[in-house]
């Protein structure tokens, strides 16, 4: 009797393990698709999460030396950074618009001679043709009378048809010109929200993730959330120093140099500061580019500084300040990039180490020897 029910509860046993797995790998599968499929909105609203922590980070900063309320602090520090943004459009705007042009046509130029110089060594460069559309309309000589002309023209007309089809053929590129600068103000918008509302109360968020989860690992939840939290505050500090020095660094060196739109470019090289590894070495093909124009003097001044600014990047900046943030070897860090971007393109391209810093901490979490709670 004894041996028939052991082997039933075994049978029961093996039938719930199978049924759990079951469950489980149509989630995951369930997770994949819903991923995979609204991606774009799950990375505007972490963006939104990151740009909260970020002020939060800034704020917890300011406490140590300003103490009260969170929201004072909070306003402070938007005001302050609103301040910032203010001035520099204020005083440099027209600055900054100036360079950006002349920076874009000098890049232009600079990729159409690069172009040219390949073709004519046999080399196809068909890849770097930026479309340039050149009217080739027919002319008419002076001295062609107008009898004869006429017919000419009269019979190159377009028609009804062709002529609603062009319009047509603007009107939606002027929407989709439309569509595309509303859409990208409203993504602006959600993140700005999004960070607004997160950092002014954290702990409702924080309870409310808590307090979903369920009841048998709130305490796992509540410490994976605390750490999770902790290690982006860390980084996000951490990169934004690194951010400034290299823009900092990268302005004044191109300004000795005297390379054209030294400011523009310095803000673009801190900028894609922020995505490791690929940014830098956009930001350096960029600074090239725009430094072909100044001779070749300058083209190595500008290489020298590149290498000096990765250098203070990779060998003092981040080592030094980022040490306690985030531990990733660089080959797993640009794997994981070249992943995302090729998944999910831009994205996950930029937003690739703030994700994998995430990842990291519930993978050391779940690893962890911890003690069996009693009874179990």
């Amino acid at each position: 009797m004894s041996v028939s029910t052991e082997r039933k509860n075994q049978r029961q046993d093996l039938a719930w393990a199978i049924a759990v797995g079951g469950i489980l790998a149509i989630s995951f599968a369930a997770f994949l698709i819903f991923t995979w499929i609204f991606a774009a909105t799950l990375f505007l609203i972490f963006s939104g999460v990151l740009l909260g922590v970020a002020l939060i980070a800034m704020t917890n900063l300011l406490k140590k030396v300003m103490p009260g309320p969170h929201a004072v602090r909070l306003l402070l520090i938007c005001l302050l950074l609103a301040a910032m943004m203010a001035g520099i459009f204020t005083l440099g705007g027209s600055t900054i618009a100036q360079q950006a042009t002349a920076l874009s046509g000098t890049i232009k130029s600079q990729i159409v001679n690069l172009k040219t110089f390949l073709e004519s060594h046999g080399i196809d460069a068909s890849y770097l043709d930026l479309n340039t559309i050149s009217a080739n309309a027919p002319h008419t000589s002076a001295s062609t009378p107008a009898t004869s002309a006429l017919p000419s023209m009269q019979h190159n007309l377009p028609s009804a048809g062709a002529l609603a089809s062009g319009g047509g053929a603007i009107v939606s590129q002027t929407l989709k010109l439309i569509l595309g600068t509303v859409g990208a103000v409203g993504n602006f918008f959600i993140v700005l929200f999004l960070g607004l509302a997160f950092a002014a109360q954290p702990e409702v968020y924080r309870k409310g993730m808590i307090t979903m989860s369920p009841k048998a690992i709130r305490l796992q939840m509540e410490t994976v959330i605390d750490r999770i939290g902790s290690t982006l505050e860390r980084w996000l500090i951490a990169q934004m120093i690194t951010m400034a020095v290299v823009f900092v660094v990268t302005w004044l060196g191109l300004l000795v140099i005297g390379i054209p739109g030294a400011f523009i470019l310095g803000v673009q090289a801190g900028l894609l500061t922020f995505v490791p590894t690929v940014g830098a070495l956009l930001a350096g093909l960029i600074i090239v580019l725009a430094s072909i124009s100044s001779g070749w003097v300058a083209i190595g001044s500008a290489f020298v500084l590149l290498l000096g600014v990765h250098a203070l990047e990779s060998y003092i900046l981040t080592p030094i300040i980022q040490r306690e943030a985030i531990d990733i070897p660089p080959a797993t860090l640009f794997g994981f990039q070249i992943l995302l971007g090729v998944v999910f393109g831009v994205w996950g391209l930029a937003l690739a180490l703030p994700v994998m810093a995430v990842v990291k901490v519930i993978v050391v979490y779940l690893r962890e020897d911890r003690p069996k709670p009693i009874g179990v």
